[in-house]
């Protein structure tokens, strides 16, 4: 299994990273991993033409395409900002997440094809609010959007979700130990819904691209 780890922290070191350890080193050794750390990319995370003109991408971004396209399961890790992910993290996904690479829109109705089917997600979000305040009284829209309308619009599937809080700046989580047996848990049991289904959809795009 071809799985990519990415690492969506602005900083190293922090709890994301640790996080992010257990998950690998809970996967079985057959496993093919690739590591990566947003804040070690070089890129703009300024998508400014929106979908009207692609910009092409850095080097750093292509490559990661790459290991999006090969990959059979993903997992990202991020700390939850003022509702939301880091935004170098968001400007990645901006970026990276094309239409005619990761979705399609039809032409003449409402839908789209999910291009990456066939492949597996695992999120996990560190947050200074206690998880089921972020559920019940703001009705966790940072989980629902990424699992409903970033990977789970893509296609990939299951997308299992992870909320892990409250997280101090200056004080290890006291639950720390049961977090790192959930994500030991979530790494020993992955599964893709139609594994036969994925497909390489890298070198079609960048030939209509160019």
């Amino acid at each position: 299994m071809n799985i990519l780890l990415l690492d969506g922290h602005p900083d190293a070191g922090r709890l994301t990273t640790h996080l992010l350890d257990v998950y690998a080193s809970a996967l079985p050794t057959s496993a093919e991993v690739t590591r990566i750390a947003v804040r070690d990319l070089a890129f703009s995370p300024v998508l400014r033409r929106g979908y009207k003109q692609r910009t092409d991408w850095e080097p750093d971004l292509h490559r990661l395409a790459e290991l999006l396209d090969a990959c059979d399961h993903l997992v990202v890790a991020f700390p939850m900002w003022w509702g939301a992910e880091p935004a170098e993290l968001k400007g990645l996904i901006d970026r990276l997440f094309l239409p005619k690479f990761t979705f399609a829109y039809h032409v003449g109705d409402p839908w789209w094809d999910k291009l990456m089917v066939g492949r597996s997600a695992d999120l996990i979000v560190t947050m200074d609010t206690p998880p089921f305040v972020l559920k019940w009284y703001h009705g966790n829209p940072v989980i629902r959007r990424w699992k409903g309308q970033v990977l789970g619009f893509c296609g990939f599937a299951p997308v299992r979700t992870l909320s892990l809080g409250p997280v101090g700046e200056e004080t290890a989580p006291r639950a720390l130990h049961k977090w790192e047996a959930k994500i030991a848990r979530l790494a020993r049991s992955i599964r893709q819904k139609a594994p036969q289904r994925k497909e390489l959809r890298l070198a079609a795009f960048l030939k209509r691209e160019a």
